[in-house]
């Protein structure tokens, strides 16, 4: 009996939120009456039903159970529903309003199921005699009740900031076609040639626009600063699968490889000099410099824990053994903060595909699309700046990105550094940098509604926090079966 009211209390609360849904994503369709209403209801159910049945069936729709786990395929849905809404955003320009209704009716089923992840927490119960009685009491999981709201808050900012470039006039695009002469200077020379050729007036932007491509830009920053935090804390969370290590190489040399190993253990060593003197002309080839990196940390951080010292030779003291791990952190840390669009690692997608943790696989995939999404926009907004400059200054004296870096971020000129930092300023590694960070990152100007503030706050908290990474990278045990 109990059962059945349970039951019945479900369906009326899943009925409740689609007729919520239909309000809010058909304002426009007040004067409809009931019986499409009743029909779009239905269809709503009927892509509810799929998608959740493709979940249950674990993407193995011959029901043969062969299918991946809940936590993968979730992650998997949340991808695939960000790659076919957002898709390449090539221009600066709002959603079409179909689009954004899918993504946030869409997202919220995704969503619905962390509200059903709960951990149980003491409680205090009233008796009708006026005693007290400790309970237990569930509650959504503290993870998910801290980081669902802040990855929210980041998801609407973006396409809030999008929204603002409504009906603009300042700038345009050219079609693809479009002959040299029409580019004129502003031709794209990085490796992203598909993307059409903003151009705007030939005195540039009014200084009206110019301050809102500023703000914009320093919103999306904190947002990829926001993701980029949230999405290393939850995969540094993650146990390294079994099969992760029986990958890797015998020892850290054999996995950085003998040039590599001469330079990190070399008596005088700069970080900067070291990746300068790398070829990282490709984004495939900063990414196999980070993954021979991950192993060789991976590796080295093991053997430590077992008092393995072979790899290492008898002639190395424990001081040095410390010195070497430290190098290849920070190497690790300017790779991720100088290319904050890069793939994947090897090490990050093993823990993708074998993590059966439902919670952080929701975590992990919402953080990891809305900081590609941020990275994406906030290339569109580099590409209208880019676009202004040229038309205030000759070719030759203005920055333009460099081909060696793909995906990096670069600082522009010195006239409007004090004005907006660049993300490599924002996102600094050191300890005095995260000390000052209060004093020089730039406030947004934009006015947020008061439940955007209170998360804001949260989100400034975890940024400042200092998250490392990296301590995990050496787990000291490997992963157990959870089943």
């Amino acid at each position: 009996m109990v059962r059945a009211v349970e039951q019945e209390q479900e369906s009326k609360k899943l009925t409740s939120t689609i007729l919520d849904l239909k309000g809010s994503n058909d304002n426009k369709d007040e004067g409809d009456n009931g019986l499409n209403s009743n029909v779009s209801i239905e269809e709503m159910m009927d892509q509810m039903k799929e998608k959740f049945a493709k979940l249950l069936l674990g993407e193995d729709m011959s029901g043969g159970g062969t299918g991946v786990s809940s936590a993968l395929a979730l992650s998997n849905a949340i991808t695939n529903l960000a790659a076919s809404v957002f898709g390449e955003q090539s221009r600066l320009e709002p959603m079409s309003t179909e689009r954004k209704a899918r993504w946030r009716k869409e997202m919220a089923w995704l969503l619905s199921v962390t509200d059903h992840i709960v951990e149980l927490v003491p409680s205090h119960q009233k008796n009708k005699d006026g005693s007290d009685m400790e309970i237990m009491v569930t509650k959504q999981r503290n993870d998910l009740l801290m980081n669902i709201p802040a990855l929210r808050t980041l998801d609407r900012m973006l396409i809030d900031g999008l929204d603002t470039f409504k009906d603009q006039t300042e700038f345009y695009y050219l079609s693809k076609d479009a002959s040299d002469s029409e580019r004129g200077n502003n031709k794209r020379e990085d490796d992203k040639w598909w993307l059409p050729t903003v151009k705007v007036a030939p005195d540039g932007l009014s200084e009206a626009a110019r301050k809102n491509l500023q703000v914009q830009k320093e919103c999306v920053t904190q947002v990829l600063k926001a993701a980029m935090a949230i999405n290393a804390q939850l995969l540094s969370e993650m146990e390294i699968p079994e099969s992760y290590i029986e990958s890797l190489p015998k020892n850290g040399r054999a996995s950085l490889g003998d040039s590599i190993y001469k330079s990190i253990t070399d008596e005088f060593f700069d970080p900067d000099q070291f990746l300068s003197s790398m070829d990282l002309s490709s984004e495939h080839k900063i990414l196999d410099l980070k993954n021979r990196i991950e192993a060789s940390i991976v590796i080295w951080k093991r053997k430590m824990h077992q008092k393995d010292s072979k790899s290492w030779g008898s002639g190395v003291s424990m001081e040095k053994r410390e010195l070497f791990e430290e190098r290849v952190e920070i190497i690790l840390h300017l790779i991720k903060h100088r290319f904050p669009g890069l793939p994947q690692s090897s090490l990050d997608i093993s823990k993708i595909e074998y993590n059966k943790d439902v919670g952080q696989a929701v975590l992990e995939s919402y953080s990891r699309i809305l900081e590609s999404l941020a990275h994406t926009v906030m290339s569109r907004i580099e590409d209208v700046i880019r676009a202004d400059l040229l038309t205030q200054d000759p070719p030759e004296s203005n920055p333009t990105k460099d081909d060696s870096r793909p995906n990096s971020v670069h600082a522009g000129d010195d006239s409007e550094s004090t004005n907006a930092q660049t993300l490599s300023d924002l996102l600094t590694w050191t300890t005095d940098q995260n000390d000052n960070e209060d004093q020089t990152e730039p406030q947004l100007e934009t006015p947020k509604e008061n439940n955007d503030q209170k998360h804001l706050t949260k989100l400034n908290m975890l940024i400042t926090k200092k998250i490392s990474y990296l301590e995990s990278l050496g787990g000291l045990r490997s992963p157990t079966s959870r089943h």
